[in-house]
Parts: C-alpha cells; sequence; structure tokens
C-alpha cells in the first residue's frame, strides 16, 4: 500500500477545524424549546388564542356598560360645560355603547397581548425573547401616554378652537353622538400615533433601519408627521394637526436617542 503524503496528513485535521468553527452557531440564534407542530396544530392554538381574547373582550365591555355613565360624564369634561343633544331616539344608548366597546378594548388589551406573546413565543430564539418584553411594557406606557395627552392637551385645544372659532355666531349646543365618534377617535388614534419608538427600536435591532439612517431622513419624517396628523385626526383644524404632528416628531427623535443608546 503507498501511504499518504506527508503533506496530506498534515492538512487534513486543519480542514476539520475550519468546518467546525464555520458550523459554530450563535447561542442567542438557537430556539430554546425544540418543540414540533403541525400546521393544524398551529392553527388550532391560533384559534384557541383569538377564542379566549375574543372572551376576555367581552367581559371587559360588559363590565364597562355597566358602568358607563360614570365614563361617559369623565369624557364629558373636555367639553367645559358644552349641552350635549340626543338628535334621535336611542342615540345615547348607541353613544353608551361604543364607548363601553372602547373602554373594555383598553382594558383588555394586557391580556389580548399575554395571549399574543404565548403564541409567537415557542417561535422565537433566544435573541428575540431578549426583545420581547421591553417591546411589550414600552407599547403598552406609550399607548396610554397617547391617550392621556389627547384627553389632556389634543381634545381640549380642539374643543376650544371650535367653541371661539363660532361663539359670537353660533349657540354651542352639540351632538352627543357626533362629540364622541369625534372624542374616541382622537384618543385611540393619537394612542396608536405613540407606538412610533416601539418600532424604530424594532427596526434597529433587527438590522433593517440604523439610527444614522433614522437621523438622515428627517425631512421626510416631518413630512410623515404632517400627514399623518392630518389623517388620524377626526378634525380639520390646524391646531390640532400640528400638535399631533410635533407630538410624533418629539417621539421620533426621542426614539432615535433610544436607538443610539442601545449602540445601533
Amino acid at each position: 500500500m503507498t501511504p499518504l503524503p506527508e503533506t496530506d496528513a498534515i492538512n487534513t485535521p486543519d480542514v476539520h477545524i475550519e468546518e467546525d468553527k464555520n458550523s459554530v452557531v450563535d447561542p442567542l440564534d438557537e430556539l430554546p424549546d425544540d418543540v414540533e407542530m403541525s400546521f393544524f396544530d398551529h392553527l388550532e392554538e391560533l384559534r384557541q388564542r383569538i377564542f379566549y381574547s375574543l372572551i376576555a373582550v367581552a367581559v371587559c365591555v360588559v363590565g364597562c356598560f355597566i358602568v358607563v355613565k360614570p365614563l361617559v360624564q369623565i369624557l364629558e369634561v373636555p367639553a367645559n360645560g358644552i349641552k350635549f343633544l340626543q338628535l334621535a331616539p336611542g342615540e345615547y344608548f348607541f353613544v353608551s355603547i361604543k364607548v363601553a366597546g372602547y373602554s373594555g378594548l383598553v382594558l383588555a388589551t394586557p391580556f389580548i397581548l399575554y395571549q399574543v406573546v404565548q403564541f409567537v413565543l415557542p417561535g422565537l430564539t433566544r435573541r428575540e425573547r431578549r426583545l420581547l418584553a421591553p417591546v411589550v411594557f414600552g407599547s403598552s406606557i406609550l399607548f396610554l401616554t397617547g391617550l392621556v395627552f389627547a384627553y389632556f392637551i389634543l381634545i381640549p385645544a380642539a374643543l376650544n378652537f371650535f367653541i371661539n372659532y363660532g361663539a359670537d355666531v353660533v349657540e354651542q349646543l352639540w351632538s352627543i353622538e357626533k362629540y364622541f365618534e369625534f372624542v374616541l377617535l382622537l384618543l385611540f388614534s393619537t394612542g396608536l400615533a405613540f407606538q412610533v419608538p416601539v418600532i424604530q427600536l424594532l427596526l434597529s435591532n433587527l438590522g433593517i433601519v440604523s439610527s444614522t439612517q433614522m437621523l438622515a431622513g428627517w425631512r421626510f419624517v416631518i413630512m410623515f408627521a404632517v400627514v399623518l396628523g392630518a389623517v388620524l385626526t377626526p378634525s380639520t383644524d390646524p391646531l390640532t394637526q400640528s400638535l399631533l404632528a410635533g407630538a410624533v416628531l418629539g417621539l421620533y427623535f426621542g426614539g432615535i436617542g433610544l436607538v443610539k443608546l442601545t449602540g445601533k
């Protein structure tokens, strides 16, 4: 038998070492739980999560409907003494349903988020799971902050603009349904607009956009904020749109600061 050349005997282990180095996987990119589920198992779990969430929403809506009068009175405070009219039979009843529905959805949101997290958690790597808690917590806090900002700043500013504009011409008697459509839409659109920093952190940690790229596109962001303020506000007054656009811009640049702190 002809012996192998000495060079081959020496180089062979190096090749194996190089292959082992290339096959090393970062533990943060691995799935902690290696559980196999079929497509139909995923569908069944999704059905159960949605069912539980709908039950939670229904229970919260019914509970809010029982105490809907104090909720209506709280939402009437920014109107500053304006008298409301029921212009059609059952108008206040349907307003009560809307108020209870929005309020119940807010109360049920933590449980809905829990169901979403439990559904997506098995498919997340360790690196992605580290982002989950800050994202969920930050999103919840920002949404509540948006509600507070709308209730104490946006809504009073918009209502004062409309009241003062026609004070010498018309008597202020408002339809209760139109008022609550305005208030509820502005509350929830502002809460959604306040999710901008969360989206920025997600995009940066996923390696899609860096803080430098976010800062470089500030001109487009200003235009986007103005358009967003015009779309999300149910009124057409420039004051409300400007306040919401300014809040979105502040959140955007604050989000850039948070992204820089994370080293992205």
